[in-house]
């Protein structure tokens, strides 16, 4: 009989990958550096629609990725390997790891080859053609367990269906209004091992627990639809009964679901958001904030986005020409505008290391309105001579990582949220994100709110809906004139990059703030 695959399988396996990694791949010719990465998952899942459960799932995941850095010819790259694996592979996982490290060497071996060939055809053509070096970091050896008070893995699916489903009926029983809601829920448990021919032995196991809520309710002036995410690193007590620590207050799922709804059908009778002839006073709360900094900050401040090595599929950076010419220490934004990425604390992209060895720590992008660090991974470093930083991320162990977002957020400042209104004349004030419009580059960007209040002489007044914010980048950040001491980050469960396509999970948020934009309709 297959054996079950569960997260115990990292703790038996781990003596053996730190072999492979220290000794088998060391014997490799050519070979300098080798790191290999095992993931093991369980959990559930269910969906229920309409007030009734829909389907449930039982999740099981084990994988594991490979990468090699080896010379041949005198030239030096990079090989990969990754592979998903099932229940029969579990007893015999050291042969298929270094089968894998074999794969990859070969990779790197023929790449460097092909490197080291076309450097002797081309001359000074190939000098873009450079050795893959990765910065210098300690090697850590760790174990972090999982936090959480309800284990994914002791949880009933048939009780978790009956809860959604139940969560799903009261949301359609809101409002007569209400035509058609969907809900997702999951907890799973994740346990991540990192070893590497440096010597660097992690062992990371977090516990993931989100929901997904989509309503749809007719109004006065058509049909609205609006989503939205919770969830956080817990068990499946922060769907069940809310979470409130720190900057992190996360309500129950039924909370959170019906007051969802109850914002779907207000706005749904709102009327369309009229555009502005030119830029006016716009206060923008944490949620639509979580959008802006993601989107704006978040990725342009990916190095490898910036090094354009993903410009043909998604884009490049507003904040990086060449490595001769970028914003590094100059000002992009208001003295009044902070924004970090920090991986160390609490979030949805928290984590201890990231998926080369490197200690999470915080990262400064913009401080005091000065541009002054990239995220980044080890290759990216050392192209750019800066210091690793811990931003290098895989969503399942064989794909190859990529730079992102961990939590990166707005720093809130020192002024009350409502003291933001009281001198603004006439203006807008702009709750919750819906859809990003963003340049290439992300120089300039339209995103749209969930809901849109006028603001006439300090005091909150009409509902308008489908309206958005549209504005140059550095213009709008300049433009900032006050920064809320208040702060929240919420849950980003599907940030997508990559080819194929990394869905990866973080935490994004901020203050209130306040700038200047045009709003403009549907």
């Amino acid at each position: 009989m297959a054996e079950h695959v569960g997260i115990e399988v990292i703790e038996r396996v781990r003596p053996a990958i730190a072999r492979i990694a220290k000794g088998y791949a060391k014997r490799l010719a050519g070979l300098l550096h080798c790191d290999i990465r095992v993931e093991a998952s369980e959990g559930v899942g269910v969906y229920a629609e309409n007030g009734a459960p829909k389907s449930t799932q039982e999740e099981r995941g084990l994988s594991f990725g490979v990468r090699v850095l080896a010379e041949s010819g005198g030239a030096v790259a990079p090989g990969y390997f990754g592979r998903t694996l099932g229940t029969a592979d579990v007893h015999r996982m050291s042969a298929i790891v270094r089968e894998g490290v074999k794969h990859a060497h070969e990779r790197a071996r023929a790449s460097a080859a092909r490197k080291a060939a076309t450097r002797g055809r081309f001359g000074r053509l190939a000098d873009n053609l450079y050795d893959t070096r990765l910065a210098p970091v300690r090697a850590h050896v760790d174990t972090v367990p999982a936090i959480f008070e309800i284990d994914p893995r002791s949880l009933s699916l048939g009780a978790i269906a009956a809860e959604v489903g139940k969560i799903s009926k009261a949301v359609a029983g809101f409002s007569a209004t209400v035509r058609y809601n969907g809900i997702g829920a999951s907890s799973v448990l994740i346990r991540n091992l990192y070893c590497s021919s440096e010597g660097a032995n992690i062992d990371h196991t977090f516990a993931q627990s989100e929901a997904f809520v989509f309503v749809m309710a007719n109004g006065e002036t058509g049909p609205m639809e609006l989503y939205d995410f919770s969830g956080h690193q817990r068990g499946w007590e922060v769907l069940q009964r809310g979470y409130d620590h720190a900057s992190i207050q996360l309500p129950s799922l039924r909370d959170f679901a019906l007051d969802l709804t109850k914002v779907t059908v207000e706005t749904a009778d709102a009327p369309p958001l009229p555009s502005s002839e030119g830029p006016v006073p716009v206060v923008t709360d944490p949620h639509y904030n979580t959008l802006l900094v993601h989107e704006i900050v978040g990725h342009p401040v990916e190095l490898d986005r910036a090094l354009k090595m993903e410009a043909g599929y998604a884009g490049r950076s507003w904040l990086l020409n060449d490595l001769g010419e970028s914003q590094v220490g100059k000002r992009i934004a208001s003295p009044l505008v902070n924004a970090v990425s920090d991986a160390s604390i609490e979030g949805f992209g928290y984590f201890p290391y990231d998926h080369e060895g490197t200690k999470a720590r915080r990262v400064w992008h913009i401080r005091d309105g000065v541009l002054e660090e990239f995220l980044t991974s080890r290759q990216t470093a050392a192209i750019a001579g800066v210091e690793a930083n811990g931003g290098y991320v895989a969503t399942d162990a064989s794909m190859v990582p990529l730079v992102r977002m961990t939590n990166t957020f707005f720093v809130s400042g020192d002024t009350p949220p409502e003291e933001l209104f009281k001198d603004i004349d006439h203006g807008y004030y702009v709750k919750g994100h819906r859809i990003p419009s963003i340049s290439e580059s992300r120089e300039n960007f339209r995103i749209s709110a969930k809901q849109v209040y006028e603001i006439n002489h300090g005091e909150i007044g009409r509902l308008y809906r489908d309206g958005a914010v549209m504005s140059d980048s550095k213009d709008y950040f300049m433009r900032v004139d006050g920064v809320g001491n208040d702060f929240h980050l919420y849950p980003i469960p599907n940030c997508g990059k990559g080819q194929p396509m990394q869905a990866k999970r973080m935490s994004n948020g901020g203050p209130t703030m306040r700038s200047v934009a045009r709003v403009v309709g549907p």
